[in-house]
């Protein structure tokens, strides 16, 4: 299994710098089996996995993080969720043919990136937003930990149809431990990390990628962490789903196909309502939502 589906954490010993290296491999993959997307659209939703992952391995919460690209291009919607638990489940959304090669701005038409972090339990939501105005989706990360958390970062990203990888380097906030690096010394390790490679992000070892990228700093790799695809969908929240709508509009859906089915976005499954089921799910619906519109 080696690095694969895992989450690794190092810091350097003598800078307050850590750092975190994701691949993801079967949970990447289980995100697309079912998908028939182009070519630059897996590569765009591999790097946003792979980044969701390293972002939700910097906070300390309980719920999910969700990052989401959203504009008016080919590309108009990519959404990367990850739990606190690094279980995560990701699609994007096309409107027309997708180009082989584009700039992820040209390719999404520019709009905003944002950041959500949720905890249903506790009803606690936290969203940060930075326009899309880079070529790559490392550049707009970036930018977001610069402009919405001030904490400079340095992203590496890449994908393919069967693996999607990541590395993060991240000041440590100043009073967490020690001094922040000297400008100097945050340069080198940017210009270190510029020099690895999409083949070695892929495929090398983690040890071997930091020994080769860092091998005059003293760093101290931790154990990894699993990542797993897990979709959150489930016939309660398709039911909810069906109230929301209302009486009248799943009804006409019935009486038009004889069924009502409803496809997961991210893992395809159906779930299938006939004559009786709906007559069951609407009639326990909250009398609010009767007659209700989409939401």
């Amino acid at each position: 299994m080696g690095d694969n589906d895992q989450l690794r954490r190092f810091l350097f010993e003598d800078l307050p710098v850590r750092g975190q290296f994701v691949r993801l491999d079967a949970s990447w993959r289980a995100i697309i089996e079912h998908q028939d997307y182009p070519s630059l659209a897996v590569h765009t939703l591999g790097e946003a996995m792979a980044a969701s992952v390293l972002m939700a391995g910097t906070l300390k919460f309980e719920g999910r993080l969700l990052l989401q690209c959203q504009g008016q291009g080919p590309l108009r919607l990519l959404l990367a969720e990850c739990t606190h638990a690094r279980a995560i489940r990701g699609v994007a959304r096309l409107a027309g043919a997708c180009p082989e090669s584009a700039s992820l701005d040209l390719l999404t038409g520019g709009g905003q990136l944002s950041l959500t972090i949720e905890n249903p339990e506790r009803d606690q939501r936290y969203q940060g937003v930075v326009p899309m105005e880079q070529a790559q989706l490392a550049g707009c990360l970036e930018a977001y930990f610069e402009r919405s958390e001030q904490l400079p970062s340095r992203l590496m990203l890449a994908a393919t149809r069967t693996r999607a990888a990541g590395l993060l380097l991240q000041r440590i906030p100043a009073g967490e431990e020690g001094e922040e690096p000297t400008a100097e010394a945050w340069e080198r390790l940017g210009l270190l990390l510029a020099t690895l490679t999409a083949e070695e992000l892929l495929h090398q070892p983690c040890e071997v990628i930091l020994h080769r990228l860092f091998n005059e700093d003293d760093l101290r790799l931790f154990e990894g962490e699993p990542v797993f695809f897990q979709c959150a969908c489930s016939r309660e929240r398709v039911e909810g789903i069906l109230q929301s709508l209302g009486t009248v509009e799943v009804e006409a859906v019935l009486a038009e196909q004889g069924r009502v089915e409803v496809r997961c976005e991210f893992c395809n499954r159906a779930w299938i309502f006939d004559a009786v089921d709906v007559g069951m799910v609407m009639a326990a619906a909250p009398s609010t939502s009767q007659g209700a519109g989409p939401h």
